[in-house]
């Protein structure tokens, strides 16, 4: 039996003719993985298994996306040369062909229509060299003042509310190494069990440690399972429940006196305002009773350290930057911030939702968190860029806001790469409308998306299994991305299609990089003295060291790993508190008789962004092959419908089919719907229009609609 045994190893051992190994990292969420793609022949067919790899942030862990991200890099629909549509269809023309038409498509569309007649749109999943050339590109081959990207809606409520008040905007103001030591920790609509797995040990460890967890969200989550107490605000109300937090802590004098005297300006206002309040007005506003606004506020004012996180739950809302800024109120009032293991974290979404955001495609942001009204900000770029700062463009408006341009006619061309606007943006039906009066649009991706087929001609891009660059996780750690796996086809790298569409509109002698290196040594020089500071920092010291937190000043510099310890990042080193009302000053949608529920959405751990990578996976798209609605029991009995049936969902934009989910935990009042579904499933068909007036930010997560099962509507 061992002979027969040892034999059949044997063979099988033969059979594997090669074994081959690529580093990588996970393309999704914000956590940026470190991992190897193993690759294995066997005779002739090879077989592919992920695998995580030691790093500073998630030590090794995987989670069920990053295991199978290698599936949608290797399906058969990747797209693998430029495509150009002629009458209705897709055909596959030359590079040459596509630069041709680029060229005469933006030159005709500039000359008839202006110069910001053209956009660009990007996103918050590329690197950071491409993110940093996507921003120069539209300023200096395109010279437009119109670039934003999808990060506008997911991380600038967050970025905005930290700017605002601490003068400075990186995810994480600590290390995440320091989350199981702290005392106290309030998770503020993040449900990161499922969108960032690999970073729940550190919160199950602070648990172990003994620390209190506060846990606000109006569904029960993986996340909320694991909290000691769980407000279940109402949709919408995060600001007015930190309004009470804020007054119990006060009124309790859970405060740090010295702290606020010494280190930050506006608490006589925001103690006159929340000191104003009754608690039981605050309670009956959010849902949540006042004996658990007491008690959270108490557990987290009273514990030596304590740290906030928030999330799209937050801050996807009319008044999202607002809702930010009140919890940063706490982390003031208590002392918590710029200490050891106490602080802030922003828990980013997108894979570089952090680093994307620095370096240039926000439409208001140069490179270095430098902005673009600012002329000493302006001379610096203009003088790297190697032109005169009166040709950099101005300000322009963000993503939506560009939509709405092209439906009025004021942009009439555009790039758009690597995002899915159709799905991801508010008002969807509107969108698309919008989008199909363009003159001409370019979309770069790696399928063919919902948008791409709206598309006049399709550029292919490479997977983060063959694309190396620098990515900036949620902690603000810069990392290097390794990248050798061969691209298939006629497939180029995002910054080789910008360097070769610029040299195509006769502005080569500004792009003239042949790596991701090169850009990465110009993006360095250019961040030097920016609040983004990443002169420090090169390739080599990324081999070495795994990854470095910013700002980095000089190469001798290890990184910050604290943020504030002294000083705060205005001129007058202090933090800048702010009142914010329990009433939102843009009106959000309230349950009405027509309308009588609240729908809020999100993300569930199988699927990411808006699907159509994902969607690529079997073995992701076999764990949710379709959306649904979470609906309490009750709730459903009162609209007559039964679990897993399909239902109709409605608000005043749109409509949806989708299966219902009974969940005895969310509210009665609210509905769940996740993001990752296109076409008669985008959620975001619902989604008003309605943007934060301060960083834009589409209210995601307020809607009012009403459901319907479909059996119903057929029968009558």
């Amino acid at each position: 039996m061992t002979e027969l045994l040892l034999k059949y190893f044997r063979t099988k051992q033969q059979e594997v003719q090669s074994e081959k190994r690529y580093d990588t990292q996970c393309p999704f969420c914000s956590m940026q993985c470190k991992m190897q793609l193993l690759e294995q022949t066997i005779v002739t067919r090879k077989k592919y298994m992920t695998i995580g790899k030691d790093n500073p942030t998630s030590e090794g862990r995987l989670c069920i996306k990053g295991m199978n991200a290698h599936q949608h890099a290797l399906h058969k629909d990747r797209i693998k040369y430029p495509l150009l549509k002629k009458n209705g269809e897709f055909v596959r023309i030359s590079w040459e062909e596509a630069l041709g038409h680029i060229k005469e498509n933006f030159t005709k569309i500039q000359a008839e229509d202006g110069v910001n007649a053209l956009s660009v749109y990007g996103s918050a999943s590329i690197s950071n060299e491409e993110a940093y050339l996507l921003g120069k590109f539209a300023r200096v081959a395109l010279k437009t003042k119109y670039i934003d990207y999808n990060g506008r809606l997911c991380m600038s409520a967050a970025a905005s509310a930290a700017s605002q008040t601490f003068g400075m905007d990186r995810g994480l103001t600590n290390s995440l190494s320091e989350v199981p030591f702290t005392k106290c920790i309030i998770l503020a609509g993040t449900n990161i069990a499922e969108c960032q797995p690999t970073i729940m040990p550190y919160f199950e460890q602070a648990k172990q440690n003994g620390a209190y967890i506060i846990a606000v969200d109006p569904r029960e989550t993986a996340t909320t399972k694991m909290a000691d107490l769980h407000l279940k605000v109402k949709p919408g109300m995060d600001a007015a429940l930190a309004n009470g937090l804020l007054k119990v802590i006060i009124e309790g004098d859970l405060i740090d006196e010295a702290f606020i005297r010494e280190r930050a300006n506006g608490y006589k206002e925001v103690k006159e305002y929340v000191t104003s309040l009754e608690l039981e007005e605050i309670a009956e506003l959010t849902g949540v009773p006042s004996d658990q606004i007491q008690k959270a506020a108490a557990m987290f004012g009273k514990e030596e350290s304590g740290m906030i996180f928030t999330a799209r739950g937050v801050e996807q809302q009319t008044d999202g930057s607002a809702a930010v800024r009140n919890f940063l109120n706490i982390l003031i009032v208590t002392g918590k911030i710029g200490k050891v293991n106490s602080g802030y974290g922003a828990i980013t979404g997108q894979g570089n939702g952090q680093g994307a955001r620095e370096h240039g495609q926000k439409a208001d942001q140069l490179p270095g968190y430098r902005m673009i009204e600012n002329e000493e900000h302006r001379l610096h770029i203009a003088k790297i860029w190697g032109i005169d700062e009166t040709e950099l463009p101005r300000k322009g408006v963000s993503a939506y806001e560009m939509i709405e341009k092209i439906n009025e006619g004021e942009i009439t061309g555009m790039f758009l790469m690597c995002s899915n606007p159709i799905v991801s943006n508010p008002n969807a039906n509107f969108v698309k409308k919008a989008l199909k009066k363009l003159k001409f649009l370019v979309a770069v991706d790696m399928f063919v998306s919902e948008t791409a087929r709206l598309a006049d001609l399709i550029l292919p891009a490479s997977s983060y299994l063959e694309d190396e660059g620098t990515m900036t996780n949620l902690e603000g750690r810069v990392t290097l991305r390794e990248a050798s796996f061969s691209s298939p086809g006629e497939v180029k790298h995002d910054w080789q299609i910008i360097c070769d569409i610029a040299k195509a509109l006769g502005k080569g002698e500004h792009f003239p990089f042949q790596s991701a290196n090169e850009i990465f040594e110009e993006l360095r020089v250019a961040s030097r003295g920016g609040t983004a500071d990443y002169y420090g920092i090169t390739y080599d010291r990324l081999r070495k060291e795994g990854g470095i937190l910013w700002p980095c000043p000089s190469i001798d510099h290890k990184g910050t790993k604290r943020l504030f310890e002294s000083s705060f990042a205005h001129p007058d080193g202090k933090a800048a508190m702010v009142v914010v009302n329990n009433v939102p000053h843009v009106p959000k949608e309230k349950p009405c008789t027509e309308f009588p529920l609240y729908l809020t959405t999100g993300r569930i751990m199988s699927h990411y962004l808006t699907g159509v990578q994902t969607r690529k996976s079997a073995s992701l798209a076999a764990r949710n092959f379709e959306s649904y609605m979470e609906i309490h029991p009750e709730t459903a009995k009162k609209y007559h419908i039964s679990d897993n049936t399909l239902v109709k969902i409605e608000s005043r934009r749109g409509s949806i089919v989708v299966r219902s989910k009974w969940s005895a935990t969310i509210r009665h009042d609210t509905i769940f719907v996740p993001f990752h579904w296109a076409d008669s499933q985008n959620v975001n068909r619902l989604v008003s229009q309605d943007l934060d007036p301060t960083c834009k930010m589409p209210g995601f997560k307020v809607s009012a609609v009403k459901v319907h099962p479909i059996l119903e509507l057929t029968s009558h």
